[in-house]
């Protein structure tokens, strides 16, 4: 393929035409377009089910359509009619599907059996139900502590299955639960943990309605979350200021077509998302926000000196905040200097958003994995939170913190127990339910199961959805480490590259989707929930039929996991699987923030769970919400590289058609590439520095010396608008960059936004 057939100029607005193509697209590859289309019209409604898709929150009064470009594809890429059946593996051997592409293994179909790898024909082989329990207990009571085995959650789990799924974990013996919020907003949890008292975001979506200014930092909705568009544009009409800091100029982030507007579409008309756009360096938001609270504080200074009334809120940081005079210091201590060298932005631009602040009432600030995956992150969000307390933008109609999430339950696992440090008063209640005692030191992150691994201490690794090992860090020295574990169990609605690293014994058991009918013995139509961004609950119900007559629901084939290796003494797992509504009510007796579970769930549009910082009270160490205590860094990856030929800090991220490690498919219209995914995104004036020109093939090596090779062979240059020393590159093809020593402090979040690469001519083999 040449680089006019795959670099091309990119689309013009998010949205739009372009959009509807897709969505198309996307219905035929179905294989049943009519039917996946009035799928759609169940896609987050009250009786239907929620989008497998991102947490972007649902509007209290729903249209007949809420649903996305994104959301499309996430539905057609489970209701496909291919399937992976028994036949399928007897003609394809693993080695054979080792070199398969993810976009290949995934349309190849839905999984329909339950299989098991047979190490002597490397092909794998249906099983039944039993056999697989059966297998799978064996392995596990046959370690020798439970601590042994890894037990990963992906954000796409229920509720229900992710309750269910702890449970048996922690009576099995062991807190070892890396899961994908470890990779992605760990850092948002411990800052706003700190910070406010609760790691969520303290926002509705109602609030994006009454915020006179939005800052939205460190994210690319257009990709990630697109029905957040509509909130963007929405405030723009309205006359709100939104106020983008993102590294590279994205369109979803400058204009929306809203396919759902017809006069709009027949016109090819579009309207901004934000009315300013800044583009810190790589690494360079927390100098940002530093840079703007310095702002702030000298406009008060100002006030206070010219005798008008002041700017800050002193009631609010009298009240319902501790450490603002050492902050302050801090604050005022740091030069300009440093602020503009780390941030990239001039004083002037800093100046300039930061008077957006002093002008508004209502001020939101959200923020995704641009913000999430450094070193530094913690400090990153500390800081962004401080600056709103000066005016007292939390706990009050729109205005809040909203951490953007991914998965559309990453965060609703989170709240019903899969943590590797669980509070105690969760545990306490667990036990005091169950009559029996839990174990209670702490367990593996993702990054500790990844060295657990390679040390070899671990045996087993089970994972409740997600590809685990293309998702993370060292990508090719993770599936070594895979090669050698006694027991892998993948539950999955289709094939990936994590399924095809068999340990000794390997077991791949295919679910239900969100979007099938899952019934129990009776015939009776079961309900999950899943939590948005904005702690809303929603009930969700399937309508399609099962891909397979053979497939169980998530809870279905934990509870018989369960149940194999360890019994029924405890908890009667039959009857949890029968009936959901046990679940929810042990859910609730845990955690008696759930309310009368049961009942609020079934409301149209589900509940809020309560959120203690959005009504000001604060659980935090000193009982208030907290300023930030750390200054800025003394180096950023950036000012570590700057001037070296050939030296450049590298993020990875999504391409358009894509959702995490899932490839719905090869283009990236956004960014004008089609066809392709190994690229890599660079400023012109770089290219020009060093030699290259626009289609030129580069190999890309990491500079974390630990004594590891790291390539990225035969990537292709795109020039684009990001900042002078700053590359951009999809995932999971660049995660064999990311060494996974290197984690943000505090969070151990991978630091995939952040990491210091070479580009040297390609060297073919």
């Amino acid at each position: 393929m040449t680089k006019d057939d795959c670099i091309k100029k990119p689309s013009g607005a998010a949205g739009g035409w372009g959009a509807l193509k897709s969505v198309g697209r996307q219905l035929m590859g179905t294989g049943s377009p009519v039917s996946r289309a009035k799928t759609l019209l169940s896609l987050n409604q009250a009786d239907g089910f929620d989008c497998p898709g991102c947490a972007w929150g649902d509007p209290e009064h729903g249209s007949s359509f809420e649903f996305c470009e994104n959301g499309v594809k996430a539905v057609a890429w489970e209701a496909t009619k291919a399937r992976v059946t028994p036949e399928f593996f007897a003609e394809h051997s693993v080695t054979e599907l080792q070199g398969w592409t993810d976009y290949d293994l995934e349309h190849a179909g839905r999984l329909t059996t339950p299989i098991r790898y047979n190490p002597e024909t490397d092909h794998y082989e249906e099983v039944s139900w039993q056999e697989a329990f059966d297998g799978i207990a064996k392995a596990l009571n046959a370690l020798e502590d439970p601590n042994q085995a890894e037990f990963y959650t992906s954000g796409r789990a229920s509720n229900e299955a992710a309750f269910l799924y702890q449970l048996f974990v922690r009576l099995y013996g062991t807190n070892n639960f890396p899961d994908c919020s470890n990779m992605c907003h760990e850092a948002s949890g411990v800052a706003l943990t700190q910070a406010i008292g609760i790691g969520k975001g303290t926002v509705l979506l109602d609030d994006f309605e009454k915020c006179d200014l939005i800052y939205c930092v460190g994210q690319n909705p257009g990709t990630n979350h697109p029905r957040m568009l509509a909130s963007l544009r929405e405030a723009v009409e309205r006359g709100a200021k939104v106020c983008v800091f993102n590294t590279l100029k994205e369109k979803g982030l400058t204009k929306f077509a809203d396919p759902q507007k017809k006069l709009e579409m027949l016109t090819g008309g579009a309207e901004p998302t934000s009315t300013d756009y800044y583009r810190p360096r790589l690494g360079g938001d927390m100098a940002v926000f530093r840079g703007m609270s310095k702002v702030v504080l000298e406009a008060e200074d100002r006030a206070k000196a010219e005798g008008r009334p002041p700017i800050l809120d002193h009631d609010f940081i009298r009240e319902h905040t501790s450490g603002f005079e050492g902050w302050c210091d801090m604050v005022r201590a740091t030069s300009w200097e440093i602020i503009e060298e780390q941030s990239g932005l001039s004083r002037e631009e800093i100046t300039r958003a930061a008077e957006m602040y002093l002008n508004a009432e209502r001020v939101i600030t959200t923020w995704a994995m641009g913000v999430t995956q450094h070193l530094h992150s913690v400090q990153t969000i500390r800081e962004i939170a401080s600056f709103m307390f000066l005016k007292g933008n939390i706990g009050r109609e729109g205005a809040g913190l909203c951490p953007v999430r991914g998965h559309s339950n990453v965060q609703g696992d989170r709240t019903v127990g899969i943590n590797e440090k669980a509070p105690a008063a969760f545990l306490d209640a667990l036990e005091k339910d169950l009559g029996v005692s839990l174990p209670r030191e702490p367990g593996h992150n993702v990054t500790h199961a990844i060295g657990a691994m390679l040390e070899g201490t671990v045996k087993a690794f089970v994972a409740l959805g997600g590809n685990f090992a293309r998702a993370v860090p060292d990508s090719s020295l993770v599936a070594d480490a895979f090669r050698n574990l006694d027991l892998t169990v993948n539950i999955a609605t289709k094939l990936n590259h994590g399924h095809l690293m068999p340990g000794k014994a390997s077991y791949v058991l295919p679910c239900l989707g969100r979007t099938e009918i899952d019934r129990n013995s009776k015939g009776e139509r079961q309900m999950i929930t899943v939590e948005d961004s904005m702690s809303m609950v929603h009930g969700s119900s399937g309508i399609n039929l099962p891909a397979s007559k053979s497939l169980k629901s998530e809870i279905g084939i934990i509870a018989g996991m369960a149940k194999a290796t360890l019994g029924s003494d405890v908890v009667n797992w039959d009857e949890m699987a029968e009936d959901y509504d046990k679940i929810r009510d042990m859910i609730a007796r845990v955690l008696p923030s759930f309310g009368d579970f049961n009942t609020q769930v079934r409301k149209p549009r589900g509940f809020w769970l309560r959120n203690s910082a959005s009504h000001r009270e604060w659980k935090t160490t000193t009982g208030l919400a907290n300023f930030g205590t750390d200054d800025l860094r003394d180096r950023t990856e950036w000012q570590e590289v700057k001037g070296e030929n050939g030296k450049f800090v590298l993020q990875t991220f999504r391409s358009h058609d894509q959702y995490n490690t899932t490839i719905y498919g090869m283009d990236d219209r956004y960014r004008g590439v089609y066809g392709i995914r190994n690229v890599v995104f660079i400023n012109p004036k770089d290219m020009e520095k060093n030699g290259l020109s626009d289609g030129d093939l580069v190999d890309l090596i990491g500079c974390f010396d630990d004594g590891r090779h790291r390539a990225c062979k035969g990537f292709r240059v795109v020039p684009y608008d990001t900042p002078y020393g700053c590359l951009a590159g999809y995932y999971p093809e660049m995660n064999e960059l990311v060494p996974h020593q290197t984690v943000g402090d505090q969070s151990y979040t991978p630091t995939s936004k952040s990491v210091i690469v070479k580009i040297e001519p390609h060297q073919s083999a």
